[in-house]
């Protein structure tokens, strides 16, 4: 029998591409979406599901075993963009969005966990962001709503391990999606002493996601987690200095490292 994958916000972007990609491997793949009527030509089912809402997700998770009697990965991809000076960002779009990057990921974690309980196996992959490493000017929410679902990661693995269930992050750099266009912006204020910083960042941040990698990298990526006999706890996808920007806050002195940042956003 094939594995049978869900992927939240598998109609568009990353999800998308990962779900085709897989399907044409032989797995059996569900995507999820909140206006699952809008995709009526998808290669795979999409059902309705908002990670923001219990009630979807678990009405969800019952749809996909009712029809398969399984679920063997989880990839919980659906998330939200949020740019802004933190200060100018209204307290309810931070917990908007922390509601969708975090929360969000960990209720479907909760709702799945029984089902790969009882069949003793099972893998979830968290889709998160190169940026979740390091505090990015404007970009500070999304930054501390991926860095948080990295790090709650490491503890659930350790948690799971025991019912032979994985779980993995699997974080990418700046890939040529339409997240750009489906994230909160806080509106650059002529009156905002922001205005000049924030507008020149803002456009060099959508510079960065035109210009960005093919999704089929990361659907490539996330085929070799599933076949990896013990995944890692964290995996990068992206351009190399992307990557190596990890590595160079391991190793330089804070300050320079925040030196770097603020002359590649021209701060």
């Amino acid at each position: 029998m094939s594995k049978v994958v869900l992927i939240t916000g598998g109609s568009s972007g990353i999800g998308k591409s990962v779900g085709e990609f897989l399907k044409g491997k032989g797995f059996t793949v569900y995507g999820t979406s909140r206006n699952p009527q809008n995709y009526p030509d998808s290669q795979f089912p999409i059902i309705a599901l908002d990670v923001t809402d219990s009630d979807t997700i678990f009405k969800c998770i019952q749809e996909v075993i009712s029809e398969e009697g399984k679920i063997d990965v989880l990839i919980n991809n659906a998330g939200a963009g949020i740019t802004g000076p933190i200060e100018e960002i209204p307290e309810a779009e931070i917990k908007r969005n922390f509601d969708t990057n975090f929360f969000g990921p960990i209720n479907v974690i909760k709702a799945v966990l029984p089902q790969m309980r009882a069949q003793n196996s099972g893998l979830i992959i968290n889709v998160t962001s190169i940026a979740g490493y390091m505090g990015l000017p404007y970009r500070g929410v999304y930054s501390a709503s991926k860095g948080a679902l990295e790090l709650i990661t490491e503890a659930f693995r350790m948690e799971i391990k025991g019912f032979n269930i994985n779980m993995t992050n699997v974080a990418p750099g700046d890939f040529a999606t339409n997240i750009a266009a489906g994230r909160y912006h806080a509106p650059v204020n002529s009156s905002s002493p922001y205005k000049e910083s924030y507008g020149n960042t803002l456009k060099l941040m959508d510079e960065h996601v035109d210009s960005g990698q093919d999704p089929l990298l990361m659907a490539k990526a996330i085929f070799k987690v599933i076949n990896s006999k013990n995944p890692k706890a964290h995996y990068k996808v992206g351009e190399f200095m992307q990557k190596f920007s990890i590595v160079l806050k391991r190793i330089l002195p804070d300050k320079v490292y925040e030196k770097l940042l603020m002359n590649h956003y021209k701060l």
